[in-house]
């Protein structure tokens, strides 16, 4: 077997950063890295040497996602909704530094997902708006209007503000 699968193991940390993002929950997040990787080792021929490992691999990770989505989809006949407040029950939150981290967890959450993909590939992986292109799927411009948008709302929801065109909310007067 080449070098490829060795040198897997040193994007594991950014694979299981991206992979709780995605989820939001650590035993899914393991199964999601551990699915990916398993893919990549059984395909890691298609890996064109020289290219991007880093992008190759969250490529894998994105499509096992969305695959995984639509298979709950199916499944289920319904959305896939996930609860924030369950969701970040797995933080523990001790002192006012980790309170501010627990809420952008819980903003992040309540992002879109296109949009929370498009941030967290950018912000926190660090790849250029062409890898996360080729990763997701869409066009160059889709990502910079996902990164823009998913930036203003994580702003607005950080500062405790509405979103911007939302209903207000109604009051009952008798």
């Amino acid at each position: 077997m080449p070098a490829a699968p060795q040198s897997l193991v040193g994007h594991i940390p950014a694979l299981r950063r991206y992979a709780r993002s995605l989820t939001g929950d650590a035993w899914n997040a393991d199964d999601l890295v551990q699915d990916t990787l398993e893919r990549a080792c059984e395909r890691w021929q298609l890996w064109a040497a020289g290219s991007d490992l880093r992008a190759w691999l969250f490529t894998l990770m994105h499509n096992l996602f969305v695959d995984g989505a639509r298979r709950a989809v199916r499944q289920q006949g319904r959305r896939v909704d996930m609860d924030v407040e369950e969701a970040t029950q797995d933080f523990a939150v001790s002192g006012g530094g980790a309170e501010q981290v627990l809420d952008l967890q819980r903003c992040l959450l309540r992002l879109p997902a296109d949009q929370r993909e498009v941030l967290l590939l950018v912000t926190l992986q660090d790849l250029r708006y062409e890898d996360v292109a080729r990763i997701t799927g869409v066009p160059i411009g889709t990502v910079m209007s996902r990164l823009s948008r998913a930036r203003t709302r994580l702003r607005e929801l950080m500062d405790g503000r509405p979103a911007a065109g939302a209903a207000p909310a109604l009051r009952r007067l008798k």
